[in-house]
């Protein structure tokens, strides 16, 4: 089995359009293996997309989430 960390830090080496591919593919894996998760991913994102148009979520700095996804992966 690949070491995550690893495999999160090549990822982030690609080209910005690799990594969209590479994202979508990875979350496309997950929805194989539950039928209603296109549906459930659809409501979610409608859900943050309202929370960032009525100004009722914090937005986040990438760099700092960023920062914050890789320690997390380093742990």
């Amino acid at each position: 089995m690949a070491d995550p960390a690893r495999v999160l830090e090549e990822a982030l080496e690609l080209e910005p359009r690799q990594r969209a591919r590479l994202a979508h593919e990875i979350i496309r894996s997950l929805d194989e293996s539950d039928e209603d998760a296109a549906a459930l991913w659809r409501a979610e994102v409608g859900r943050r997309i309202d929370e960032v148009e009525n100004g009722t979520t914090e937005l986040e700095d990438w760099e700092l989430a960023y920062q914050r996804l890789r320690a997390a992966v380093q742990r």
